[in-house]
């Protein structure tokens, strides 16, 4: 007897070969992910970029060109069989809240259910404790602030069960002091209710306190996927180091592997000689030493080689202070960032050096 192939689980949400034109331009370009119950993945990328064009079309509000959405592995939408947006299951959370303002908080949770008046008041009030708001369930929306009105969507939204929830950038309109701990409190009822998760932002430090795995879109395409620590740390190119951080660039030809900077030597393995590289680092990479005489700390193999730069301005920014270097080899800026209180005068000479492993390097 032959083994049985091991069976893969079928996901909550899958999208295949999604595309969208408009005018003959393709704004989702062969879009493709897969989400199981309980994950939550990030359509994360610049504005324009297709996230939501992506998201309207497995609502079902958005008719795809070629493509296939499958809910359960069960084929909701292709270009010839389309299930009515109101029977995928799937709930919705924008970034403007869109409650009824004439309707009570209770009339505005159960407004997309059915069944008996006792069974829907029930499951109102269960989920408006679980969000913190049953005191106001005979309230109405224009008596709470803009935190409670984002979880009574919330508790709208998941009243019918759903097995999907796309969310759009549904945080952006809160203030800061409200958004990490409505965003935790969120992901924590959207987990226990083991509902995949879809979630566009434009924000890579939303991205990465929320999202299980990470979609980097650019230009209509997922240029690359995978948990937050992996895209953030192995990025495809410049651009998606970019993304998530400023970055350093430092220019170079390759020469038997290797790229020849004020920096010392850095590998290039399979570029070909001659080829000009761009080095690519992040300010907190960095490392700043006051001399070469030994009251700094030692460059280590991993450092490389120190190079001199002068302060141009130094600036505390909150948990951390940023210092700004022209450097003597090219009179090009170097940023750099220093955990805490970090500020040496305009002009003072410092030498720097590049932690080796921390650096990308890309074709130019």
């Amino acid at each position: 007897m032959l083994p049985h192939a091991p069976q893969v689980p079928v996901a909550r949400l899958e999208v295949r070969n999604l595309i969208r034109r408009f005018d003959n331009r393709a704004v989702v370009d062969d879009v493709s992910l897969r989400i199981m119950p309980g994950q939550v993945t990030c359509l994360l990328g610049p504005s324009g970029c297709g996230k939501s064009t992506t998201l309207r079309m497995i609502a079902g509000v958005e008719m795809q060109d070629s493509g296939e959405i499958y809910v359960d592995g069960k084929l909701v939408c292709d270009t010839i069989t389309r299930v009515p947006p109101e029977r995928r299951e799937i709930g919705l959370m924008f970034q403007d809240f869109a409650l009824f303002p004439h309707l009570s908080v209770s009339d505005n949770v159960s407004f997309g259910l059915k069944g008996p008046k006792e069974a829907k008041r029930a499951r109102v009030e269960e989920l408006l404790s679980k969000v913190d708001l049953l005191r106001f369930i005979d309230g109405y929306p224009h008596q709470l602030s803009g935190g409670e009105q984002q979880r009574v969507a919330l508790a709208r939204a998941l009243a019918p069960r759903p097995r999907i929830m796309l969310m759009d950038e549904p945080f952006s309109g809160l203030d800061n002091r409200l958004r990490d701990g409505i965003r935790d409190e969120t992901l924590d009822l959207l987990k226990a209710e083991d509902t995949a998760v879809l979630l566009v932002t434009h924000e890579p430090d939303e991205a990465m306190r929320m999202a299980d795995e990470i979609a980097l879109m650019r230009d209509g395409r997922i240029v690359q996927q995978g948990a937050p620590y992996n895209v953030y740390t192995r990025p495809l190119d410049h651009a998606a180091v970019a993304f998530f951080s400023d970055t350093n660039v430092l220019r170079a030809r390759v020469n038997g592997a290797l790229a020849m900077t004020p920096f010392g030597r850095f590998l290039a393995p399979g570029v070909p000689d001659d080829t000009e590289v761009e080095i690519v680092f992040r300010p907190q990479h960095v490392r700043i030493d006051f001399d070469r005489n030994g009251r700094g700390p030692v460059p280590t193999a991993t450092d490389g080689t120190p190079a001199r730069g002068l302060v141009q301005r130094a600036r505390f920014m909150g948990n951390e202070s940023l210092v700004e270097f022209r450097m003597d080899y090219d009179q090009s800026m170097i940023r750099v960032t220093v955990p805490g209180v970090f500020l040496p005068k305009e002009g003072k000479v410092m030498w720097l050096t590049v932690r080796r492993d921390k650096c990308f390097v890309f074709p130019a």
